[in-house]
Order: C-alpha cells, then sequence, then structure tokens
C-alpha cells in the first residue's frame, strides 16, 4: 500500500531533479527548511496544504497537477493490488 505523502514525495521529488534543481535551492524558494522538504520528499512528513502550495509555487507547479499525478500512482497501485488480492 502506498500512502499519499509517500506519493505526493515521489511526485515532488521526480519534478525537482527533473528541473535539475538541489533540495536547498527549492527550500529556500519555498521559505521551508531543507530538512523539512527532504522529509516530504521521502513520504516522511505530510505536509499542510500551505507547505505544499508553496514547495509547488517555487518548483513552478500546479498544485492540482501534483495531486493529478499523485491520484494516477495511486490508481495505479491499487489496481495492482486488487489483481493480486483477486488472484489469491
Amino acid at each position: 500500500m502506498v500512502l499519499v505523502r509517500e506519493a505526493v514525495g515521489l511526485t515532488l521529488r521526480a519534478e525537482r531533479t527533473s528541473q535539475g534543481r538541489t533540495l536547498r535551492d527549492v527550500a529556500r524558494a519555498a521559505r521551508v527548511s531543507l530538512g523539512y522538504l527532504s522529509e516530504v520528499e521521502r513520504g516522511q512528513k505530510e505536509a499542510s496544504s500551505e507547505l505544499l502550495n508553496a514547495i509547488c509555487a517555487a518548483l513552478g507547479l500546479q498544485l492540482s497537477g501534483v495531486f493529478s499525478d499523485v491520484s494516477i500512482e495511486l490508481a495505479s497501485h491499487e489496481s495492482v493490488t486488487l489483481s493480486v488480492v483477486d488472484a489469491a
């Protein structure tokens, strides 16, 4: 089972790395601590909507787009889980 905070973190990290940006750069632009952003990206912290919005803005992303990507990721894991359960 994938947690929402893990899917959000993976999505944010993928976008940050695709932009070639460092944690430090994005944390500074979002006005969050580097450690906190790292924990969000690793799925260890669940960011508030205000902080998610700040991180998205720092990455030039729409929050709705991140949620859309997360939704697709969660749905793909759910279908795999359901397939495994149905096969058992």
